[in-house]
């Protein structure tokens, strides 16, 4: 989607409001098993004395795998959106983006953002104890019966424990 920004480009407190969906074509993670919607972004671009900023929100609504435990989650990510807007961009900053003729490829914009946004660790819960290494049953559901591997340079103790 391309915002046309022509109208507060010189107008000082002039804003532009947008409302759109993103595709998730482009937004594949190793832990996100599906989206339940599309990502969903809305604000407006203002004209803050003379510097152009985007703000708003974008709230996506997933289905993800859990990187320690493997089971799936539902998770709702609800992301502030702060960019800030420039006639050229000199440097490699992604967190400027530049304006093509007056307008914006707000698509490619809000997708940069969601992506730079990510968590690099899914987790079904903060406390999540994942699976047993030895038998691989999940630890969330309770404890194993697996013993506990023992250090192997006290495994001549371990002899003295057994008598």
């Amino acid at each position: 989607m391309r915002l046309n920004l022509r109208e507060i480009i010189e107008i000082p407190g002039g804003s532009v409001p947008f409302s759109c969906e993103l595709e998730t074509e482009g937004l594949d993670f190793p832990s996100i098993r599906s989206y339940k919607t599309l990502p969903h972004a809305e604000g407006r671009v203002f004209n803050q004395a003379g510097i152009l900023k985007l703000e708003g929100t974008l709230t996506a609504e997933m289905i993800c795998v859990c990187d320690r435990c493997g089971d799936a989650f539902e998770s709702l990510k609800e992301m502030p959106l702060d960019a800030t807007i420039v006639e050229e961009n000199t440097g490699d900053d992604p967190e400027l983006f530049t304006l093509e003729g007056n307008e914006i490829d707000l698509t490619e914009m809000l997708t940069t953002l969601f992506v730079l946004d990510m968590e690099t660790k899914f987790l079904c819960k903060e406390d999540c104890k994942g699976l047993c290494p030895t038998c691989g049953k999940n630890l969330n559901l309770g404890p194993c019966g697996c013993r506990k591997s023992i250090d192997p340079r006290f495994a001549v103790l371990e002899q003295l424990l057994d008598k």
